[in-house]
């Protein structure tokens, strides 16, 4: 790519080796190392740093301060081939940090459109969908999973290996070290579920008659006194076998860290 068809500020040091698309634009003072792509129309702010085997797509923004694919925060991390890698139209704010993968070869993937707000951390090993929202301080240990259209409020900690199912929301301030189940929403301390995220279903137009399913499956999982066998039993036999419901089923049926209830 010709630099003339980037807008790197004088200030900033990108290497040679660096493949960045057309259209994007490097802030001042900011780092870009040489194992580093980056793709079109992304806009990189000041004093970021962009490092790491990382590959980013296209029309991304990273806000002042931000660290992409620095070496991953794990005792067992010995300097192996690691990698970062991001999709379209993600928006980075302040002082984010995400870190790649540890152990050779393994990666940090992150889908499209995600909200990263200021100073929230992705940890190594990670894998995110798309349309996630992390607000403010929220962190993520390392191989945390998030499906899309999931929430995690501000200053909360996922302990690693917990899994976040889709339009699922944590509210902020609180602790995640259990699964949580996908429609839910989760609060208080220790954490437990509340109900479905109606709101947040409903702003992303779910059907009615999908959430009234949904209520009747929350108060089978969490409601009912069922064990969590019992409960994938009842839905799989006694609920239409929607889309949702199956998901529900082979996420409860796949738990390792057992559920918030």
């Amino acid at each position: 790519m010709s630099l003339s068809q980037v807008n790197i500020h004088p200030t900033a040091i990108v290497d040679p080796k660096a493949k960045l698309g057309e259209g994007v634009s490097i802030g001042p003072y900011s780092i870009i190392d040489g194992d580093v792509s980056i793709g079109a129309y992304t806009a990189i702010g000041a004093h970021c740093l962009v490092t790491g085997h990382t590959t980013m797509g296209q029309r991304n923004r990273v806000f002042a301060g931000a660290i992409i694919g620095s070496e991953p925060q794990d005792v067992k991390y010995k300097g192996e081939t690691c990698y970062l890698e991001m999709g379209d139209d993600n928006y980075i704010r302040e002082y984010v940090t995400i870190n790649p993968g540890t152990g050779e070869g393994s990666k940090t993937i992150i889908g499209n459109d995600n909200w990263f707000m200021i100073q929230t951390h992705v940890g190594h090993n990670c894998v995110l969908g798309s349309h996630i929202k992390l607000a403010n301080l929220a962190t993520l240990g390392g191989h945390v999973q998030i499906e899309d259209y999931a929430t995690v409020g501000g200053v909360t900690p996922v302990h690693q290996f917990v899994r976040i199912g889709r339009y699922a929301m944590i509210g902020g301030g609180f602790r995640a070290v259990q699964d949580i189940v996908p429609y839910m929403i989760a609060g208080d301390e220790p954490l437990r579920i509340f109900g479905v995220n109606q709101i947040g279903l409903e702003r992303n137009n779910i059907l009615k008659e999908t959430i009234e399913i949904l209520k009747k499956a929350h108060k089978v999982i969490f409601r009912n006194n069922f064990t969590l066998k019992e409960a994938i039993q009842v839905l799989s036999t006694d609920f239409p076998q929607t889309e949702e419901v199956k998901h529900l089923c082979k996420f409860l049926s796949t738990s390792t860290r057992g559920i918030v209830r």
